[in-house]
C-alpha cells in the first residue's frame, strides 16, 4: 500500500519506527502531526473508506509503524461519529497495531490479550446494524480480520511473525 496523498501530495513515512522501552529516539512527531492535521474534528455519518488518514493509519501498520499506526488511528477515532460502527472498527485496527508492537516488543502475552480484545471488537460489531454506505465498515472485510485473529489466537505461541498486517485484508 502507498503513502496515501493529502492536499499538497503523499504523507511522507515517518524517519524511523518508534518502539517504546528501546534507548534512542523519540517518535517522529512532526511527520504524525500531517497525517493527523487531516482528520476533521468529527466525521458526520460516517468514516469515509478513503479518507488520508485513515488509509495512512493502515497503511502505517502494514509497513511496521506499529506505534505511529495507533496513534494516527486514534484520530480518526477520536472524529467518529459517537456510537457509530466505524468507532468499533477503529478500536478493533488500534488494537491489532499496539499488539503488533507488542510482538516486535517481544510480549507475546501482551499481544495476544490484545487480539483478543481486536476479536471482541469485531464480534460486537457484528451485532450492530449494518448502514448502506462509502464508510470504513462498509468496505472492510470483517469476517476475514475475524478469521485471521481466531487462527492467531489458536496458536500455542505468538511470534513477531504474527503481526498483522491490515492493508492487506482491505479492498483497494
Amino acid at each position: 500500500m502507498s503513502a496515501p496523498p493529502n492536499a499538497s501530495g503523499p504523507l511522507p513515512w515517518p524517519q524511523w519506527a518508534y518502539v517504546p522501552g528501546e534507548a534512542g529516539l523519540d517518535a517522529d512527531y512532526e511527520t504524525l502531526a500531517m497525517a493527523k492535521a487531516l482528520v476533521p474534528s468529527a466525521f458526520r455519518g460516517h468514516v469515509p473508506a478513503r479518507h488520508p488518514a485513515l488509509r495512512y493509519g493502515l497503511a502505517l501498520n502494514d509497513r511496521g509503524y506499529f506505534w505511529e499506526a495507533q496513534e494516527v488511528l486514534e484520530a480518526v477515532w477520536a472524529a467518529a461519529p459517537q456510537g457509530g460502527r466505524e468507532r468499533i472498527l477503529l478500536r478493533a485496527c488500534i488494537r491489532i497495531a499496539n499488539a503488533n508492537l507488542r510482538l516486535r516488543m517481544q510480549r507475546s502475552h501482551s499481544a495476544a490479550r490484545l487480539f483478543g480484545d481486536a476479536l471482541a471488537e469485531l464480534r460486537a460489531l457484528s451485532s450492530r446494524k449494518a448502514a448502506a454506505g462509502d464508510g470504513f465498515v462498509e468496505s472492510f472485510p470483517i469476517a476475514a480480520l475475524t478469521a485471521l485473529l481466531q487462527a492467531k489466537l489458536g496458536r500455542p505461541q505468538l511470534s513477531k511473525a504474527d503481526w498483522i498486517a491490515l492493508g492487506a485484508i482491505v479492498r483497494p
